[in-house]
């Protein structure tokens, strides 16, 4: 991010693709007290997105100070050459795939026009789509990569850092291309592999399925995203994503022959490189990952009781770093892992026991 001041979003804001990003982003720049106008190719789209106070139907006349599209990925390009053509405003895209867009936008408009361009990809979403989904919180405290190209102008670059900023997010600039190498590592990839483990349970026999635990669920959960998306995604970012493929196809011939073997230190490594790369993951506010142990508590399966046990734990002075419950098949009751510092582990185990908490250690 430049040292110097960045311009100041004063609107209107155009938000092109009324669905959860475009709407949420409306929903700040409401909040924010500036003129917000919609389009959509759905008129139900903009028609909810107005109900819920995220802005107005675009009219005649309108002249944006920036233009944010937020349309489906195979969309992005002749929607920003359009909004370039159209309008004098900066005009940013909120898609998750950065380099292939910026080369169908610079053969469809002048370079003058193409240096208010700058592509940018906030590091937020949900399972859920549409604007009744969308929130001014959907952005808080997370990473939005803002990706201008050689020739952006830098107070273009400067106006979308302004938005990325009031919607409470964390700008990182990046280079088109390296930005997609980021998300085909860090997303892309693990949607695929989520994907595969996930179509192993389409046609397994219930009582496979009936031993269904938390782990399964944790890997196969973003497995349930749309398909004609991530048809969309994968084909614009087909080269990143396949150079990994790749990789991960020759780990799986070395795994295959690792455990057909009964080779102890290639299954090790293979192993180890995995506990390597989770510990890579940036911790808490990305911050450095800190060591953490889990804490398993069975939680009856009504209301009140899981606030009855966070409470305990905020009495008790252990900070709870996450949360999962994986629920008993056979009984009203959900196993609660809470996890906390290692250090803390203990002592939160022993409090929690003194208050007639049932643990597992």
């Amino acid at each position: 991010m430049t040292d110097d001041p960045l311009p100041a979003l004063t609107g209107p804001v155009e938000v092109v693709g009324a669905g959860l990003v475009g709407t949420s982003i409306a929903l700040v720049c409401r909040r924010l007290g500036l003129d917000v106008v919609l389009r959509d190719t759905s008129e139900e789209n903009v028609r909810t997105a107005t109900g819920l106070g995220a802005g107005r139907v675009a009219a005649r006349g309108d002249r944006p100070q920036l233009v944010v599209v937020a349309v489906p990925p195979a969309a992005i390009a002749a929607t920003v050459a359009d909004a370039l053509r159209r309008t004098d405003a900066v005009v940013t895209d909120v898609g998750s795939v950065k380099a292939a867009p910026l080369e169908a936008v610079a053969a469809q408009v002048r370079p003058v026009e193409l240096r208010r361009y700058v592509g940018s990809h906030p590091m937020a979403g949900s399972e859920r789509s549409g604007p009744l989904a969308a929130s001014a919180a959907l952005f808080d405290g997370r990473p939005w990569a803002v990706t201008p190209h050689a020739t952006a102008d830098p107070d273009a670059v400067g106006l979308v850092e302004a938005l990325v900023l009031e919607c409470g997010a964390a700008p990182v600039l990046m280079d088109p291309a390296d930005h997609d190498r980021a998300v085909a590592r860090t997303s892309h990839l693990p949607h695929l592999a989520a994907v595969l483990v996930a179509g192993r349970l389409a046609h397994a026999p219930a009582e496979h399925l009936a031993l269904s635990g938390q782990g399964v669920r944790d890997v196969t959960r973003v497995a349930a995203s749309d398909p004609d998306l991530w048809q969309q995604i994968l084909g614009a970012n087909a080269e990143a994503v396949l150079d990994l493929l790749a990789e991960v196809r020759a780990d799986l011939d070395t795994l295959m022959s690792a455990v057909a073997t009964g080779s102890g230190d290639d299954l090790a490594e293979i192993l180890t490189r995995g506990n390597a790369g989770t510990a890579a993951i940036p911790g808490k506010h990305g911050g450095p990952a800190r060591p953490t142990r889990s804490v398993f508590v069975s939680v009856p399966d009504h209301p009140g009781e899981l606030a009855r046990l966070f409470g305990d734990a905020g009495e008790i002075g252990v900070n709870i770093e996450d949360v999962h419950i994986d629920h008993d098949p056979g009984r009203p009751v959900g196993l609660t892992e809470l996890v906390v510092e290692k250090g803390s582990a203990e002592h939160l185990l022993a409090a929690l026991e003194s208050r007639g908490w049932t643990t597992h250690r």
